[in-house]
């Protein structure tokens, strides 16, 4: 006790000092750090969640730029197929169409040949009836200075029948 009185402390009021520090304490505990506290835990809370969410959010994100990757991806997948399609469609266009007018022309060969042949064949008959006519003329004039009537007549039907054999 002694040395508490060379300290200048007195038991009473240090008694008395402890008993209103343990009932601040006690106040402070109960009206201050329990409030403090709850709202700290709280906030705490409030940030995990959001933390938690932002994550969510991230993973969203990625997952819907994946999507976006793929789907475009895909579009340039389809559109190089329509091109490549449109090309063999082309090609195989191009190459009926050369057919065709293959065939087209071939025909058209053919038909003019045989329209050649055909009005060759009617020239050379006309040319032939000409040549005929001409001949029986022909005759029948050279045949006036030599033959009779009747045998003129039987010359020229003999010759007649050979032209028309010829023909």
């Amino acid at each position: 006790m002694e040395l508490i009185k060379n300290f200048g402390l007195d038991p009473t009021l240090l008694a008395a000092q402890i008993v209103n520090f343990l009932i601040i304490l006690l106040i402070l505990k109960k009206f201050l750090y329990k409030p403090v506290l709850d709202s700290l835990k709280k906030r705490q809370v409030t940030i995990k969640e959001g933390l938690k969410q932002a994550e969510e959010a991230r993973i969203r994100l990625e997952k819907i730029v994946a999507e976006e990757r793929d789907t475009l991806r895909g579009a340039q997948l389809q559109s190089r197929k329509i091109i490549e399609d449109a090309r063999i469609e082309a090609a195989e266009l191009t190459r009926v169409m050369n057919e065709e007018a293959r065939k087209q022309t071939e025909k058209l060969l053919v038909d003019t040949k045989q329209q050649i042949v055909r009005e060759t064949s009617g020239a050379e008959k006309r040319l032939a009836l000409s040549t005929s006519k001409i001949a029986v003329k022909l005759l029948e004039k050279s045949l006036k200075d030599f033959f009779t009537s009747k045998e003129q007549a039987e010359v020229l039907a003999q010759a007649l029948k050979k032209i028309k054999r010829i023909k």
